[in-house]
């Protein structure tokens, strides 16, 4: 226990240590960035837009309810509020567990998502956000999803696909939109796309392109916010082009709510569920 929250960690398999995520809760609570980089942040225009989990949500705490009116909810990843998420947050029936391997103003537990230290069939719901591209196996932490989960429970992620990397050495993955699919094969699909299309996707790329000329810190973060304030309106485009067949090729982050399957997509099957431009599978 530490500052009232468990650390729950297989220490013989998980990549973090103990000992290293007890001594950032000292650090939890100073501030991640100086005074003038906390000013820019505060001012420079985001180039990121969710266009649909608000709407996601709400149906994931409707199918919730259907199932049991007081469901518990794990998050993996729940640090800090995830977009969307008030509108689970706001519902007074749904009990949220929220985990992360790190401390945040959310966290109740620190657990690393390739082991749950939960029983099997514990929860009606998982929700998983701008994570697992941040996992090193992104296939076994869905397979800890799936074990939680109770018969027929849900779950709902996204995921990064056309973003440059943003948490350093904890970055590993990327996924298409069936490579997404496929991570979640032992669940049947309620629905799948893009919550962010090729808009952002290109507005993620010019900043990355941009950053590339940094040589020091300062030059950094000037660039950025300089790629921030002459593309943010890119994102607006996502509104039109994120679930088109083409921008669903291109998308910047996709998601998928799904129900826990007893049966497992073949990849055969899954071939057939693409839904892109490029139907002839000849290289472009």
């Amino acid at each position: 226990m530490v500052g009232g929250v468990p650390i729950l960690i297989n220490k013989s398999s998980s990549i973090f240590a103990i000992d290293e995520i007890a001594h950032q809760h000292e650090t939890a609570s100073k501030p991640r960035y100086g005074k003038l980089a906390r000013t820019l942040k505060r001012l420079v225009p985001t180039i990121f837009c969710n266009i649909r989990a608000d709407k996601h949500y709400a149906e994931l705490a409707r199918l919730l309810v259907e199932r049991n009116p007081k469901p518990v909810v794990l998050v993996i990843g729940g640090a800090t509020e995830g977009e969307g998420l008030r509108r689970i947050l706001l519902d007074p029936g749904i009990r949220l567990v929220e985990t992360d391997i790190y401390f945040g103003p959310r966290t109740t537990l620190i657990c690393d998502a390739h082991d749950v230290p939960f029983q099997e069939a514990t929860f009606d719901g998982v929700v998983i956000q701008e994570v697992l591209e941040h996992v090193v196996d992104p296939f076994r932490c869905a397979d800890e999803i799936h074990r939680v989960l109770k018969p027929g429970g849900l779950v709902y992620a996204e995921t990064a696909f056309m973003q440059a990397v943003h948490e350093g050495r904890y970055d590993f993955m990327r996924f298409t939109d069936l490579g997404h699919r496929r991570l979640f094969r032992r669940f049947q699909e309620i629905h799948r796309g893009a919550v962010a299309g090729p808009g952002t996707a290109l507005a993620w790329a010019y900043r990355s392109f941009l950053l590339s000329f940094a040589s020091s810190s300062a030059l950094q973060l000037a660039l950025r916010a300089f790629a921030h304030f002459t593309s943010f309106w890119l994102k607006y485009f996502d509104y039109l082009l994120a679930n088109t067949r083409s921008g669903l090729d291109g998308a910047c982050q996709l998601y998928f709510l799904g129900r826990k399957s007893d049966e497992t997509l073949g990849d055969k099957e899954l071939l057939t569920l693409y839904r892109g431009c490029n139907q002839s599978g000849v290289p472009l």
